[in-house]
């Protein structure tokens, strides 16, 4: 219980240093309260508060390691243009270093300037899943939702919020997303070949009884 209140009480210190110290504008502070409850969420999804604490190495809390062909994929469908490119240059740049938190951070960052930039929400997202080793977090769920919601039908917030899922092992999730991408995508182009034998595999490991989670 001591840890739910110290979680609740630093949030809630923190909103209200941004506020008047820092004196954030008005259009910043929902995105800042926003961040704080992601945090919290996090927190109530993962935090054990009940246990000791246990010191862990830096090989034990890294995430994944930066992924350099997703990274060249994501900017071909995504933020190569546009107001998005410098922070997620930035955040990869920290990423490539193993500063996972800290590229997720960057993103943040960018959204308090532009909130409504899909890109970024998408990347948050992406930054979130590799910070989490893979796990999709609430926050990265939270990000890829609000990715889509901004471009429903941009290529980009689909094939990388199921390509998550789809790692997840939440297989008829990823396909849901996939199949009316695949099914719009150039004649002949390379995502849509992938996007195709991906989910011929999802279709064979459904067949064969894989669980989908509910």
């Amino acid at each position: 219980m001591t840890g739910w209140v110290i979680a609740f009480g630093l949030a809630a210190l923190a909103f209200l240093a941004l506020l008047f110290v820092g004196r954030i504008p008005r259009s910043a502070r929902e995105i800042t309260a926003a961040a704080l409850l992601l945090g919290l969420a996090g927190y109530a999804w993962q935090g054990h508060p009940g246990l000791a604490g246990a010191p862990r190495t830096l090989a034990e809390t890294k995430g994944e390691a930066f992924d350099e062909k997703l990274a060249e994929k994501r900017r071909g469908l995504a933020e190569r243009f546009g107001p998005a490119a410098q922070w997620m240059m930035l955040s990869d740049g920290l990423a490539r270093q193993g500063k996972t938190k800290e590229a997720a951070n960057v993103l943040l960052s960018g959204l308090r300037d532009t909130p409504d930039d899909a890109n970024l929400w998408l990347g948050l997202g992406n930054a979130l899943v590799n910070h989490a080793s893979g796990v999709i977090s609430p926050g990265a769920e939270f990000a890829y939702r609000r990715a889509l919601a901004l471009d429903p039908e941009g290529p980009a917030p689909r094939y990388f919020y199921g390509l998550a899922l789809a790692r997840g092992g939440q297989l008829q999730a990823a396909r849901d997303l996939w199949a009316p991408l695949a099914a719009g995508a150039p004649d002949g182009s390379q995502v849509k070949a992938e996007l195709e034998a991906n989910i011929a595999r999802i279709d064979s490991m459904l067949a064969n009884g894989a669980p989908v989670p509910q």
